[in-house]
């Protein structure tokens, strides 16, 4: 079994964080696609390379606004 630190995913609370998000927040962010997410039945996973992509870039890109709003 792969060693905690190892992991490649967080919460969904823990990238909002990220962008000074609270618990609700993030959730929603991520229901309307802000938040990519990863799903293992029920639970929400986010990829770390996401997030730490999508910080360095300094914001979400069109696309992903775009499927956020069912574009």
């Amino acid at each position: 079994m792969a060693d905690s630190h190892d992991c490649q995913t967080m919460s969904v609370p823990e990238a909002g964080k990220a962008f000074g998000l609270g618990r609700n927040a993030s959730y929603e962010a991520a229901k309307r696609g802000e938040i990519q997410t990863l799903r293992f039945g029920r639970l929400l996973r986010v990829s770390k390379a996401w997030l730490r992509s999508v910080l360095n870039r300094g914001e979400v890109n069109d696309s992903e606004r775009s499927k956020a709003n069912g574009r």
